[in-house]
């Protein structure tokens, strides 16, 4: 299995707490060097260790935030 790295840019938020120990939060991810992406996951403490996920480009978490949007403040 091919070694990975990541790079937390920026930390938006915590949204949940589904383990214990762990949550679940909004950040900005590099990905082996790539351009950062917002990304969901679950996190370990230390931010070691992480759950299976979502990436968005910036563009999918403009439409994400608008169909949201519709949808829980109509």
């Amino acid at each position: 299995m091919a070694e990975f790295r990541f790079e937390i840019i920026e930390h938006l938020g915590v949204i949940g707490s589904p383990r214990d120990g762990w949550t679940k939060e909004v950040n900005i991810v590099s990905w082996n060097g790539a351009p950062a992406k917002v990304d969901i996951r679950d996190w370990d403490s230390t931010h070691d260790r992480m759950s299976r996920g979502i990436t968005l480009t910036e563009e999918q978490a403009h439409l994400l935030c608008k169909v949201l949007k519709e949808r829980y403040e109509a």
